[in-house]
């Protein structure tokens, strides 16, 4: 019965508290990913296997230009051949380059994927994409008074070459995505968040620097 749930703090936090493995063994190296199968100590709640994809972690950009209650953003249009979809997602990248910065990696990933810098950083949002199944995690900066900016020596493949890109109204994006016509999770929340962060007069977001002890490298 819902009577029975207590009431939650207003302050609510998740508890970061690696449990016990006692046994790890790599299930499947991918060509990106590996598949890894952990036997874990739950204490008194017992032993559970589980798999899960072991996960370097990423960044992503919310960059927004325009005047204040105008902002547009910046969308690329990416193929993912696991949803067979051609999905709007904001411009992201894997923190796969030892001791960078993750402020450094998104701005890199604003240079290649849509040719933007900018010069007022924050963080949005800290994720966990699927903890579920997977290790990531994932940082949402959010990027203001943007300007042009050259990736240099870096050549679009495979699926970003020729991405379309283009910029929407933040109001826009957000009906978008609760009508159901954008998908792509870490897009949907950044706008979301995006919007919520406006009403607060940006007040709720912080320093880019700002520690990130989920995140195993960045503790």
């Amino acid at each position: 019965m819902s009577g029975t749930h207590p009431v939650l703090p207003a302050d609510i936090a998740d508890r970061l508290a690696p449990q016990h493995v006692t046994s790890s063994q790599l299930a499947y190296h991918g060509r990106v990913w590996d598949v890894v199968t952990d036997d874990v100590d739950l204490g008194e709640a017992g032993h559970v296997t589980r798999d899960y994809v072991r996960h370097t972690g990423a960044v992503a950009v919310l960059a927004l230009r325009g005047e204040p209650g105008a902002e547009e953003v910046v969308l690329i249009q990416q193929y993912r051949h696991p949803v067979g979809t051609f999905d709007w997602e904001i411009p992201a990248g894997l923190l796969d380059i030892a001791g960078e910065d993750p402020r450094d990696a998104a701005a890199r990933e604003l240079r290649e994927e849509a040719d933007l810098d900018a010069h007022e950083w924050h963080v949005l949002l800290d994720l966990f994409t699927s903890p579920g199944a997977s290790s990531e995690n994932l940082r949402v900066f959010l990027a203001r008074d943007v300007f042009p900016a050259t990736a240099d020596g870096f050549d679009r493949e495979g699926e970003e070459a020729d991405m379309p890109t283009g910029w929407i109204s933040l109001d826009d994006a957000v009906t978008a995505a609760l009508e159901g016509r954008l998908h792509n999770g870490i897009a949907v929340a950044s706008v979301l968040a995006g919007s919520v962060a406006r009403q607060q007069n940006w007040s709720s977001l912080r320093p880019a620097d700002v520690p990130w002890p989920e995140h195993p490298a960045y503790r």
